[in-house]
């Protein structure tokens, strides 16, 4: 079996930025794949993309461009904005910290604090990953049919996936 659209596959991988030398960003073990549906936009598609007629065993190993993976980093999604938004947490008003928030339409963004200063903070609602090359390796561990539920579903059911 090859990986196609509506397959379920179960992976472990190794996350660096730039190349296999690059710094380490996380990793998955073979006990505790990621598993997803391929083609359900569930991974980036540059991702999918390099995977696509890999098999069960199959070892990989690619790069993706920022501009392909996360986009490159937007200055205008870097924002100060008033501290009395964030009267009622305070204790979220430190550097480092993400801050889940709503933008104008409702839709949920998490925000990085950048800086704190007296009456403002400045926030970075940029992906964590934009501007990085991303380099991949790592190993398909299975592959399987999607059912008819997780294909109308969009999404893996049982172990490794959604639990309803």
């Amino acid at each position: 079996m090859t990986i196609t659209a509506n397959k379920v596959v179960a992976l472990s991988y190794e996350l660096k930025l730039d190349s296999a030398e690059g710094e380490f960003v996380e990793r998955t073990e073979a006990g505790n794949p990621l598993v997803f549906l391929y083609g359900a936009n569930q991974m980036l598609p540059e991702f999918e993309k390099n995977l696509d007629g890999l098999t069960t065993g199959d070892k990989f190993a690619f790069g993706i461009t920022a501009d392909k993976a996360y986009g490159e980093i937007d200055e205008e999604a870097v924002v100060t904005l008033p501290k009395s938004i964030f009267a009622e947490v305070p204790e979220m008003m430190v550097v480092g910290q993400m801050i889940p928030m709503k933008n104008d339409q409702g839709h949920m963004l998490q925000g990085l604090v950048k800086e704190v200063k007296e009456t403002e903070m400045v926030m970075d609602f940029n992906h964590p990953m934009a501007g990085k090359n991303l380099y991949f390796t790592g190993e398909i561990q299975e592959l399987r049919d999607a059912s008819a539920e997780e294909i109308d579903h969009g999404h893996v059911h049982g172990p490794g996936g959604h639990q309803h």
